[in-house]
């Protein structure tokens, strides 16, 4: 995948990471970008076409989908953080109505465009999407399911020529981490991270360097070695994968 005149979509696009991976992929020579942000904003370069998409709206999604001829990258990059107690279960469906459906539902949706060339989905998650961070588990909930349905994407798409790519940065300083302190990565770097990432076809991308250090232990992992191994079911008979989803129930 070569960023060079392709087509990308970035959702969350007005600010923070998704604004830096929209002048990111300008300076590749990306030959349009489509913008989506829940609200209406310019930008100066003709090849950005903004767009009105709240990610948890069908019937933005839908309109946003009938103005893309034709996309090349898919960056699901919108989504939300604020500290809730566990027990909060109204606090863990907004979360996941961010975090998890937007980005399916826009996966879903542009799915049949995606799928008329050889392109990319490309899920912008956190290293929360491995480890839990004690102190904003529903967060940590919301992207571990992000997290899975990269996965399961990756493994059903793989014969469709759509390769899928997990992000799994640490803190960067955007309005998301304003109140940590910690230190953080610059959204640009992780720009230029994620979008070597995809070019060198990395399943999972780790753009900062708090992520980077656990990179090869990830790539080594036994997690890893199992998503491959449940991944390979995909392509055996039915009769063979429905004796090893069988096996793993058991």
């Amino acid at each position: 995948m070569r960023i060079a005149d392709s087509t990308v979509l970035v959702t969350g696009a007005n600010r923070g990471l998704g604004k830096a991976l929209v002048e990111e992929a300008l300076r590749r020579g990306a030959k349009r970008v489509y913008a989506g942000a829940r609200q209406p904003f310019s930008h100066a370069n003709r090849r950005v076409t903004p767009l009105m998409l709240d990610i948890t709206n069908a019937v933005q999604i839908r309109a946003a989908v009938e103005k893309v001829d034709a996309l090349d990258i898919l960056i699901n990059n919108a989504g939300i953080s604020f500290q809730a107690d566990l027990s909060d279960r109204a606090a863990l469906e907004r979360l996941l109505a961010v975090n998890f459906f937007g980005a399916y539902d826009v996966t879903q949706t542009f799915l049949p465009v995606l799928a008329r060339s050889r392109s990319a989905i490309v899920n912008v998650l956190s290293l929360a999407s491995l480890a839990a961070v004690p102190f904003d588990p529903l967060y940590s909930i919301s992207k571990a399911a992000a997290f899975s349905l990269s996965q399961s994407l990756r493994a059903l798409l793989a014969g469709r020529d759509v390769s899928v790519h997990a992000v799994l940065p640490g803190p960067m300083d955007t309005d998301m981490t304003r109140g940590l302190d910690i230190p953080k990565a610059s959204p640009e770097s992780a720009a230029r991270a994620i979008f070597d990432g995809v070019e060198r076809g990395n399943e999972e991308i780790f753009p900062d360097p708090m992520s980077e250090s656990i990179a090869e232990d990830w790539r080594s992992s036994a997690s890893k070695a199992l998503e491959r191994r449940f991944a390979a079911y995909v392509a055996e008979t039915p009769v063979k994968s429905k004796a090893a989803h069988a096996s793993m129930r058991r």
